[in-house]
């Protein structure tokens, strides 16, 4: 029979002259264990979230947009309707000059038959080395939030099985218990009192 009303949740702590230590023993086991759980889910999924927003905001401050030239003509051929899309972009070489003066060189997506010389736009870090462009403010901030979650129910695996194996534990030995006392007292039901 299910348990209805106000009192649903919290039926493990009502009286109950039936209640056994075990019960009590679970009830209490089951409440510490979901805290603990949830401030180790909270405070794993807080902590990577914080790091890798934190690591996004620096990948934001640090890359800039430099400008590149194609070293040689892209290959395929240009579109004269003026769309350019995603498959009209081909690997081309290009060579950029770093804050620091260094000359780097590089494969970059452009558009479909560009010669050489055509200025192209590259990300690069501090080093001039090429990067992809940073995530926005609003992206940092949504794969924070996605990263935090995943960590958060990683970390909540391990503490919910080894609860879970303790909950199987306790109740084998609630079981074990209640068949011991019915080896003792069932047979006393058959008798007659004279």
């Amino acid at each position: 029979m299910a348990v209805r009303g106000p009192g649903r949740w919290l039926w493990r702590w009502r009286r109950n002259p039936l209640k056994r230590r075990a019960d009590r023993i679970e009830s209490w086991f089951l409440l510490a264990s979901w805290t603990l759980i949830l401030l180790i889910a909270a405070s794993a999924g807080a902590a990577v979230s914080h790091s890798v927003e934190r690591e996004l905001a620096r990948e934001r401050a640090e890359w800039r947009r430099v400008e590149a030239h194609l070293t040689e003509r892209a290959p395929g051929t240009a579109r004269g309707d003026g769309r350019n899309s995603r498959a009209d972009h081909v690997w081309a070489t290009a060579r950029w000059t770093a804050a620091d003066g260094s000359l780097h060189t590089g494969q970059l997506r452009v558009p479909a038959g560009s010669g050489a010389g055509t200025p192209v736009t590259v990300w690069t870090d501090r080093r001039g080395r090429q990067v992809t462009r940073p995530a926005t403010a609003s992206e940092a901030r949504f794969r924070a939030v996605l990263v935090g979650a995943v960590a958060a129910l990683g970390a909540s695996v391990v503490p919910f099985a080894a609860a879970r194996a303790l909950r199987t534990r306790l109740e084998d030995r609630r079981l074990e218990e209640w068949g011991a006392e019915w080896a003792r007292l069932g047979p006393q039901w058959g008798r007659s009192a004279s």
